[in-house]
C-alpha cells in the first residue's frame, strides 16, 4: 500500500465532478488497491474521510471511518474504514445542524458548515454489493462532506458566512470552548 499525495485547495482536481464507476470496475485490482491506498492515506493524515478527487483521481469513491457509537453500539477500538462508491444521498427530515468541519485538502483551517442531521445513503461497497445505510450527526456530516468532494464542492462553498473561518490553533484557543 502507498500513502498518496493529497490535492490542496486550488488544484483543479478538487473542482471537477468525478465519474461514476461501472459495477464491473469495482472488483478490479486497480480499484481495490486505490481503496487500500486511500484508507492508508486517510489514516496517515488523521482524517475521518478521504474522497478520490482529493488524491487526484476523478472517481466517485470515498473512504470514511464512521462512528458506530452513534447507532448505540459501544466499541472500544476505532471503526473499520468503509469504501463508499457511487453514493446517492437522500436527506431524512428537515433538521439542519451547523457544526465545525475541516478538510485534508485545506489543512489547518476550520469553519462551521450547515448539514442535514440525518441522511440515507445508497451506494456500492468495495465488493460491488449494493449497500444502504442511515447516518446521523457526525457520520452524516462526514458522508455529506466527502460526497461534496465527488461533485467538486468544498466545505467553504456550504458556509453561510466566513465569520467562523479560523486556523486550527485559533480554533483550539478560542472556539473549542464553545463545545464544552
Amino acid at each position: 500500500m502507498s500513502i498518496l499525495k493529497v490535492a490542496r485547495m486550488g488544484h483543479p482536481a478538487l473542482r471537477a465532478k468525478a465519474r461514476a464507476l461501472d459495477k464491473g470496475e469495482l472488483k478490479s485490482a486497480i480499484v481495490q488497491r486505490l481503496i487500500d491506498d486511500m484508507i492508508e492515506t486517510m489514516v496517515e493524515y488523521h482524517g475521518v474521510g478521504l474522497a478520490a478527487p482529493q488524491i487526484h483521481e476523478s472517481l466517485r469513491i470515498f473512504v470514511a471511518a464512521l462512528d458506530p457509537q452513534e447507532d448505540g453500539v459501544e466499541e472500544e477500538k476505532d471503526p473499520e474504514p468503509l469504501a463508499i462508491i457511487n453514493p446517492d444521498i437522500t436527506v431524512v427530515g428537515n433538521d439542519v445542524v451547523e457544526d465545525w468541519e475541516g478538510c485534508l485538502s485545506i489543512p489547518d483551517i476550520r469553519g462551521r458548515v450547515p448539514r442535514a442531521r440525518e441522511i440515507r445513503v445508497r451506494a456500492y461497497d468495495r465488493k460491488g454489493e449494493r449497500m444502504e445505510l442511515r447516518a446521523h450527526d457526525f457520520s452524516a456530516r462526514v458522508i455529506q462532506h466527502e460526497t461534496d468532494h465527488l461533485d467538486g464542492v468544498l466545505f467553504f462553498d456550504r458556509m453561510k458566512t466566513f465569520d467562523t473561518l479560523t486556523f486550527m490553533d485559533e480554533y483550539s484557543r478560542f472556539w473549542s470552548k464553545d463545545e464544552d
